[in-house]
């Protein structure tokens, strides 16, 4: 079974030691490029395909977009 939410955790901006962005993140039922369930936040803009080993996908949203890539992906209840 899936784990139903993520927290990914993003590196802070640089200047900013120690600040990081955290996007909380629950499966769209789609399954990405590499076979594994795809997660989004609630704006939808924030995507991300996370294998069963916590690997980290990031998906693009819209055409222009260069998503970064987080620290990690920690499983919530």
């Amino acid at each position: 079974m899936a784990t139903e939410r993520f927290a990914l955790v993003f590196p802070g901006d640089p200047g900013s030691p120690g600040d990081q962005d955290v996007v909380v993140v629950e499966p769209t039922g789609q399954t990405g490029p590499g076979g594994h369930p795809v997660y989004a936040d609630a704006s939808g803009i924030v995507r991300a395909e996370i294998s069963d080993r916590g690997e980290v996908r990031m998906i693009a949203s819209g055409g222009q977009q260069v998503p970064r890539t987080p620290v990690m992906a920690k499983p919530l209840p």
